[in-house]
């Protein structure tokens, strides 16, 4: 029996890519010792430590440590969370915040500046909305040891203003005495880095931003035809260099294992759809794959996400994608 790569994966257990940590979809040729991390935590630890050979990863973070010559982390296209970042602002009740415009001017909260999420719901309220990031008041809750700003030599962008918050308080302390009228991004499942993760707010003390939050979820895919992704895969380069048939093989493993997630949905309408209590295009709908892996099919979106970068001073504009992503799996 020819002997397996023995490779470390770090990753959140989320369905599209529990397969791979449970097992039950296995890359050819690669064995793989695989714990579950939360991606805050993942992220730090990487880009402090380099503590394993492949791991969920911010795209944001990624951009900014390769345009300053980071070189051990080739990405992979495959984009284990994706949302609509911008729906998920959040803001204290009483603040007079009705609208994304009533933002200008205001206290917003955010655990890391420079984070995906953060970057997204930065580039939704510019675009869609006309506020810009020099609009608000920026409070940043990680500190410098724990932000992934410490990694990447974070400095504030011109003309935006970033206060960090004390370490003995928290977005959800600020926003409950009234010091913050937003947040741009609140983490609720517990993390080493943050300090609000996992405290949840009284009846009455906060809303969502936008009421019907589906609606502007809708609004906002029709005009841009995608969903952000908030992360990728990485893998360590010189992992690749000693051995680059990896690079398509974990890719191979993470398609299979989307799948696997798909195919039990569609286990689970047949019933349905046999007994006539489910319409054939509402089925069809549910299986409709909005969250693809590969570059082609995730252009637009990457494009995007690179131009808000630099638009936003977090790169110069020394990134592409063929510097962000292992070459074997750019055609992909």
């Amino acid at each position: 029996m020819t002997k397996k790569l023995t490779v470390s994966l770090a990753l959140r257990a989320t369905p599209r890519v529990r397969p791979l940590l449970t097992g039950a979809v296995e890359p050819v040729g690669v064995e793989l010792i695989a714990q579950e991390v939360a991606p805050a935590d993942v992220f730090w630890r990487q880009l402090r430590f380099g503590d394993f050979d492949v791991s969920e990863m911010s795209m944001s973070s990624l951009a900014m440590a390769v345009e300053q010559g980071d070189d051990r982390w080739a990405a992979l296209p495959v984009f284990p969370d994706r949302r609509f970042f911008h729906a998920g602002i959040l803001v204290r009740e009483g603040a007079g915040v009705e609208r994304p415009q009533d933002l200008a001017g205001r206290r917003v909260g955010v655990p890391d500046y420079q984070q995906t999420a953060a970057l997204w719901g930065r580039g939704a309220l510019l675009h869609e909305f006309g506020v810009a990031p020099q609009d608000i008041t920026w409070f940043m809750e990680r500190s410098p040891e724990l932000s992934h700003g410490g990694a990447t030599s974070f400095a504030p962008p011109d003309g935006v203003t970033i206060h960090r918050i004390p370490a003995g308080s928290s977005q959800h302390e600020m926003l409950l005495s009234g010091e913050l009228d937003a947040s741009l991004w609140y983490i609720r499942y517990a993390t080493l880095l943050d300090r609000s993760a996992g405290a949840e707010f009284p009846p009455g003390t906060v809303r969502m931003l936008f009421p019907d939050v589906a609606a502007e979820q809708a609004r906002y895919f029709g005009v841009t035809g995608f969903v952000p992704m908030n992360h990728c895969v990485v893998v360590r380069r010189a992992l690749l260099e000693r051995h680059p048939w990896v690079a398509i093989n974990l890719y191979q493993a993470f398609v299979a294992a989307k799948e696997a997630g798909r195919a039990a949905v569609r286990e689970a309408l047949e019933l349905p759809l046999q007994a006539g209590v489910l319409d054939p295009a509402a089925a069809e709908a549910a299986l409709t794959d909005l969250f693809p892996y590969g570059v082609a099919a995730n252009r637009d979106a990457l494009e995007t996400l690179l131009a808000y970068s630099r638009e936003q001073g977090l790169t110069r504009g020394g990134v592409t994608l063929e510097a962000l992503f292992a070459e074997s799996v750019l055609d992909l």
